[in-house]
């Protein structure tokens, strides 16, 4: 939530000429957040870079499957949630259009965190975030556009393309030197890795705390809009993870794409309220991003936790059953750890695969669904 604000002015926390201003210390306290918050967000997708690999990142590249299929996710199924959810709740017009700019907006780099906790493809985690924010630049006024025709609004909207920018360069330029890190020394990378997943978590929870507190004059709770923050994102994961399956991609890459479908860009829904409303309307409207981002993450907090969970489980159960029938069992220990690692994605080559065009063909990538439902 806070990674995605703190590279920009339009963040809560920077933005003291538009929103009450707060006593001088106060402001102090905002700049060194913004700052330190800028630099752990670089080391952070530093960190996350290290577990790219140049082959697989280029095999996205060259047959973009899995990104298209993220795309549509996040400037399709997004946006139409969005209008749904204004509609169901009927919304006031103030209301509607704060919830269908947050559809609207594209992935926020918190997915490539969860992304790497469940063991997801982080070379499409990392793609599907970059292009997206690449796409937004022309998506996202073609989406508020569309979004907002049955509205009748007399708003326009001023797309923070200034923002966007900084966010592909926060982006690009840490997780580059990650992937180059990577490519020469891949043993120490492990090490950088495992210590910024680590670091990546407290470094969440910190934000959330800092910006919630530094944005408490702009909070005005309202039961529907936070209603609607909580189910928001758990839609967005849910619906993705459905149009992955459905499309025929692995369990691996299910999984990433659908925390990149659930995870939206904070920053980029702020700054086109500032950009674009008075500073009355940002106060009233500045609630909902801010409980989007706080249920985006607490939602992947329980996605992440279910998951090693149910890792776990299947882990101990393997075990058990391998203890148990050391002879009688002979078959099931050659089967058994490759049902396990095709739905966790340990050394998942298919999730390489980008789809239908590949030779393997979108039987293959079906595979692993059969063999975990007739293992249960």
């Amino acid at each position: 939530m806070g990674a995605n604000c703190s590279s920009s002015s339009a963040c809560p926390a920077n933005s003291s000429g538009e929103l009450p201003a707060g006593p001088q210390a106060l402001g102090s306290l905002e700049l060194v957040f913004t700052v330190a918050s800028a630099v752990m967000m670089g080391l952070l997708m530093f960190s996350l870079g290290c577990s790219v690999e140049i082959r697989k990142l280029w095999s996205h590249i060259r047959r973009p499957w899995g990104i298209a299929v993220g795309l549509l996710c996040q400037f399709g199924l997004m946006p139409l949630i969005a209008s749904l959810l204004a509609i169901s709740f009927s919304l006031k017009p103030i209301q509607a259009i704060v919830v269908l700019i947050m559809g609207c907006c594209p992935g926020g780099t918190i997915s490539n965190i969860f992304t790497f906790w469940v063991d997801g493809d982080m070379d499409l985690s990392i793609s599907m975030t970059t292009c997206s924010t690449v796409a937004a630049l022309g998506m996202m006024p073609l989406c508020l556009y569309l979004s907002t025709l049955s509205w009748n609004l007399e708003q326009s909207f001023t797309i923070p393309y200034q923002n966007i920018g900084i966010s592909l360069v926060c982006l690009t330029i840490p997780v580059a030197f990650g992937v180059y890190v990577n490519y020469r020394c891949p043993k120490q990378s492990k090490i950088i890795l495992k210590t910024g997943a680590i670091v990546g978590g407290v470094f969440l929870l910190m934000v959330t705390v800092a910006g919630l507190v530094l944005a408490k004059e702009s909070w005005n709770p309202d039961i529907t809009l936070l209603t609607i923050g909580f189910i928001f994102p758990l839609i967005g994961y849910v619906t993705g993870f459905l149009l992955a399956l459905l499309t025929h991609h692995s369990w691996q890459r299910c999984r990433t794409i659908s925390l990149e479908t659930g995870a939206q860009n904070i920053q980029m829904c702020i700054a086109v309220l500032q950009l674009s409303f008075t500073a009355e309307q940002v106060v009233q409207m500045l609630s909902f991003p801010l409980a989007f981002a706080l249920f985006q993450m607490l939602d992947g907090f329980l996605i992440v936790a279910a998951y090693k969970l149910y890792k776990r489980r299947l882990k101990s159960n393997h075990r058990r059953n391998h203890s148990g029938h050391a002879e009688g069992c002979s078959n099931n220990r050659s089967t058994a750890p490759k049902e396990t690692s095709a739905f966790l994605g340990v050394n998942e080559e298919v999730a390489i695969t980008p789809g239908p065009s590949e030779p393997v063909g979108p039987h293959a990538a079906l595979q692993p669904v059969g063999h975990i439902s007739s293992h249960a």
